[in-house]
């Protein structure tokens, strides 16, 4: 079940509506969650309900045996068990076949004829995701920075709550178990918040993602065929495919969770109006960067052991973190290349330079700002090329195609390839503009009459009726 499609224009209100039918019954209202969110997730395959509701139990039961246990060798032998397993389906069911086509390749590559047994494996959406909420969660209880959730119902919804499940974003049980346990009451400024934002993630899916992607696909899928500048805009329209994509995911989802009384971890913060790749990363899929951070970087000993230290675990995040995208050479490349790109900050000490966004206190940046985002965004594209190809070999020769004299070549534009540049343009515009809210029309025209935020409003709604596509297209951070 997609967020723009009509089985969930369908689906939510109805929710909604028993949901707050119900709102003096807390207990009530987390299992109506609970139970939506199943057959949320049942829409896709009803057969993994039984992986999710496993890992579930697996860690609720993880969580208070570690609890509970007197010594540090029997709290080690609960975490251990639970990552284990965890970790372990996760393996099998995403990197299983790339690593016995790796090892296929690598024996071959000795004159060896070995032939790989591979599965028909089907791969279960948001398993990256729900196994990241669960492990944080075990962990957390291990340092002893919370309890151990007694209530199957509650620990339940916070894995699965249905916004979130699929795509994220990555919640903490400290952030957001603490909401399922209290009382909500109908906030209706927040719930009017949460369709204004539902309307923008729909916005910045349905005409930015999708109308990018028509031309990003075509280009990609034959590079031979385009002139250097026309891979340089393939590359451009992916680069806005992907962040309308996930951004308006995330956008729905909070939205969506509004709706509920509840808040979610904002995932995007202007990633594009970054001043180096450092800021890009603080603003760029938040929930999972700071996951990392706080999992993986900081007790592989984080910066603290000087430069040597710093440069090694910023390459095994980054690396991780590529790796967690997918089972192809081409997302550990990217990985690497992003860590490359942010390493003189790292050794120079100047990655915590950006900590606001640009032009804080200006309606326009300085020349020095301006440059600094070009060259960001110039080498974000660039590492996008590696995120988008079909494998390394393709990267590289789309980037040789870039680099010839074709590339000073005016690009061979259809005019609704050059309609969708100027919904980028716009795009851009309002965002600049509400840069400093949590999302893009989040305050835009709330000090302006009422008929004209309302005129506004229906214009986005326009947009994305006349821009809608044929078919209901999948969120790309599904496949993660």
């Amino acid at each position: 079940m997609l967020f723009n499609s009509i089985s969930f224009a369908i689906f939510l209100p109805i929710v909604f509506a028993l949901y707050w039918i119900f709102r003096k019954n807390m207990k009530l209202q987390n299992l109506i969650l609970l139970v939506a969110s199943y057959y949320f997730y049942a829409c896709w395959d009803w057969r993994f309900m039984f992986l999710l509701m496993f890992s579930t139990f697996l860690d609720y039961y993880s969580g208070i045996k570690i609890e509970e246990a007197k010594s540090k060798k029997l709290k080690t032998f609960w975490l251990t068990l639970s990552i284990g397993i965890n970790l372990g389906f996760l393996g099998f069911f995403k990197y299983y076949n790339f690593f016995a086509h790796s090892m296929t390749e690598f024996l071959n590559g000795f004159g060896l004829n070995v032939h790989p047994w591979t599965l028909n494996i089907i791969l279960p959406v948001g398993i990256s995701f729900y196994t990241f909420h669960g492990l944080s969660y075990i962990i957390d209880i291990y340092k002893d920075r919370i309890k151990a959730e007694r209530n199957i119902v509650d620990y339940s919804v916070f894995v699965s709550f249905f916004p979130l499940l699929v795509a994220g974003p990555i919640e903490r049980a400290t952030h957001l178990l603490p909401q399922i346990k209290k009382v909500r009451v109908f906030n209706y400024p927040m719930a009017v918040d949460g369709m204004r934002q539902i309307l923008w993630g729909l916005f910045k899916k349905m005409v930015i993602a999708d109308n990018c992607a028509i031309y990003a696909n075509e280009i990609f899928a034959n590079p031979a065929a385009h002139s250097g500048s026309n891979l340089v805009l393939g590359a451009i329209y992916f680069t806005f495919q992907i962040y309308g994509d996930f951004s308006g995911y995330s956008d729905i989802a909070l939205g969506v969770a509004k709706l509920f009384g509840i808040n979610l971890l904002k995932n995007f913060n202007y990633p594009y109006f970054s001043r180096d790749i450092a800021e890009f990363w603080r603003r760029w899929h938040i929930s999972l960067s700071t996951w990392f951070r706080d999992y993986l970087y900081i007790p592989l000993g984080g910066s603290k052991g000087g430069n040597w230290m710093r440069i090694r675990n910023t390459f095994i995040i980054f690396i991780v973190s590529g790796f967690w995208h997918g089972a192809n050479w081409t997302f550990i490349f990217w990985g690497f290349l992003n860590a490359l790109f942010i390493m003189p900050s790292i050794v120079l000490k100047t990655n915590r330079n950006n900590l606001e966004i640009v032009a804080e206190d200006r309606m326009l940046p300085t020349f020095r700002e301006l440059f600094n985002m070009i060259i960001t965004f110039g080498l974000t594209v660039f590492a996008w090329i590696f995120f988008r190809a079909n494998s390394v070999t393709h990267a590289f020769e789309y980037i040789g195609g870039i680099f010839n004299k074709s590339l000073f070549q005016f690009p061979q534009l259809k005019k609704s390839a050059l309609a969708t540049l100027i919904l980028i343009a716009f795009l851009l515009i309002v965002e600049w503009i509400g840069r400093r809210n949590n999302y893009g029309i989040e305050k835009l025209l709330l000090n302006q009459k009422r008929w004209i935020r309302w005129c506004f409003y229906a214009f986005i709604i326009m947009l994305i009726a006349l821009f809608l596509q044929t078919h209901e297209s999948p969120f790309i951070y599904f496949q993660f």
